[in-house]
């Protein structure tokens, strides 16, 4: 399994939000490459990032951060928040982002996914916000009619190859991660499934990576020194 430290974008700084709330918001950097060479140093090869900006209305204010930690680290970088068009996604991989991850715009704009699909493949990921069993949009601030099993199948028909999964309600909240969830979705769905939310020890970093899925994304539980990211990439090998 591998570890995705994360870095949640605001106004070029690196914060956490409390379950997704832009009221409960934590800085906790003003520049995030800092962050994110520290997460090298300590054996993270991969890294998580979302433009909270972007994720509330669709724009990519944060862009410059994304690139530059891109272009000053040897980490795969994948992005999410704000991608509703291709014209945003061939933004991003223009600048050598390496996976770009399409919420929003996959519940509501029918087509979308297809379309990057066939144009990007496998740089090509969907995030799943699961909130009360339903998909959550627009920064987490509405619910869907969509269940999210459902949602997940029919990405996963359309050929998307990854799946970044997060239970709002443990996002942030340290209590632990909804791991009979990732359970569930790892034995129906054959995706790269990445956990996130609520991933705030190495117990749960070793029973994530017991069930076998792609990553964890680790975010405030490495703010608050909960989780030390060079221990938790030996133990999700």
């Amino acid at each position: 399994m591998l570890i995705y430290p994360a870095i949640d974008l605001y106004e070029g700084k690196a914060v956490r939000l409390f379950k997704g709330n832009y009221d409960e918001m934590t800085v906790y950097g003003d520049d995030p490459l800092k962050i994110a060479e520290d997460f090298e140093r300590n054996g993270a090869t991969h890294i998580h990032m979302v433009d909270l900006e972007g994720a509330k209305h669709g724009t990519t204010p944060n862009f410059e951060s994304v690139k530059r930690v891109k272009n000053n680290t040897a980490l795969f970088v994948e992005i999410g928040g704000g991608i509703r068009s291709v014209e945003t996604i061939d933004k991003y991989v223009d600048a050598g982002i390496d996976r770009v991850i399409l919420g929003t715009a996959a519940v509501c704009a029918e087509g979308f996914v297809e379309k990057a699909v066939k144009e990007f493949g496998e740089k090509i990921a969907v995030g799943i916000d699961i909130l009360d069993g339903y998909v959550a949009i627009k920064g987490w601030t509405e619910k869907s009619q969509l269940r999210a099993f459902d949602f997940a199948e029919k990405m996963e028909d359309i050929g998307v190859k990854t799946m970044i999964c997060t239970d709002i309600s443990k996002d942030g909240a340290m209590q632990g991660t909804n791991h009979q969830l990732y359970r569930q979705l790892s034995e129906r769905f054959s995706m790269q499934i990445i956990a996130s939310g609520g991933v705030s020890s190495i117990d749960d970093v070793e029973r994530l990576a017991a069930l076998r899925i792609h990553g964890a994304i680790i975010g405030k539980a490495y703010y608050t020194g909960a989780v030390n990211i060079k221990e938790a990439v030996e133990v999700a090998k």
